[in-house]
């Protein structure tokens, strides 16, 4: 019967997943590696960097998440949430060797081969690390076709810094910038890293605009005063990405929800150029 959940073909259907490993990050943000039950999926499934997925806990409901692992990484997928809400605080008593649900992956995709051969700037603030996150990687793990990478992050405070041991990870990384900052009064007696707001440690990246691409994903604000920097650089706005994941819904163009206009986020995005932003209505 159409529509009855155990009909193979019906897209609300998840996949059974197995928690492998849950890390606590803030005081309220964890992320969770897992992987799927069934052995012939987890052979077969792969996804593109910048894609995200609808994670379930049984009778609680589902949210949607950016997948914050590499796509080279093949045993496991990783998504990284903020304890906010129903959904949340039931994923966040979720521990090794349970199981959740999954769907996806969904939406487009970081063009990581428009990107070969250009200088690439990581711009993020705060819980939208994980979405750049599976970005560097990727572009890490194939380091000799991308030129000089930069990366520029950001939180309130210390304690509000996630994926720190990548951060440290990626700086050994040849011809990689990692430029690491909290906000006024947000630094600790032992912090190292810089002081001061997202859009005001970018101006001092140094990197080639004519030749570089972007990524920013953070709070709107942070989003907002980045963006004239990169173009005071000389950044083209095709060359200015960004993703809409936090528009994401049912995640197969059926509620209606994600819609900008005439463009339905999780079917065309949630990975967009400036550009493409601009052309949308002011509601995004």
């Amino acid at each position: 019967m159409s529509g009855d959940m155990t009909d193979s073909n019906n897209i609300y259907k998840p996949d059974m997943m197995e928690v492998i490993d849950v890390t606590q990050h803030t005081v309220d943000v964890k992320s969770v590696k897992i992987r799927f039950k069934d052995e012939s999926k987890r052979d077969n499934f792969s996804f593109n960097v910048g894609q995200f997925g609808l994670y379930s806990v049984f009778g609680y409901g589902e949210s949607t998440f950016n997948i914050c692992s590499s796509s080279n990484w093949k045993d496991y997928i990783e998504f990284c949430f903020r304890r906010t809400g129903r959904v949340t605080e039931a994923m966040w008593q979720v521990t090794a060797g349970d199981t959740i649900g999954f769907r996806g992956a969904y939406g487009n995709a970081y063009p990581t081969g428009e990107w070969e051969g250009k200088d690439l700037v990581f711009v993020g603030g705060g819980i939208a690390m994980p979405p750049i996150r599976c970005a560097i990687w990727y572009v890490l793990e194939n380091r000799e076709r991308y030129g000089k990478i930069t990366i520029v992050y950001g939180a309130r405070t210390v304690g509000d810094l996630v994926f720190r041991n990548d951060l440290e990870k990626w700086q050994d990384f040849p011809n990689v910038d990692v430029l690491q900052t909290v906000d006024p009064g947000g630094e600790t007696p032992d912090w190292k890293g810089k002081i001061g707001f997202v859009p005001t440690i970018l101006k001092e990246a140094k990197f080639d605009a004519k030749n570089a691409a972007a990524l920013v994903v953070g709070p709107p604000v942070m989003i907002k005063f980045s963006l004239p920097v990169l173009a005071d650089a000389g950044m083209d706005a095709e060359n200015i990405y960004t993703s809409l994941e936090n528009r994401m819904k049912c995640g197969v163009g059926k509620c209606g929800r994600c819609n900008c206009g005439p463009v339905y986020v999780c079917k065309e995005g949630p990975v967009f150029t400036l550009s493409q932003i601009r052309s949308l209505p002011d509601d995004y």
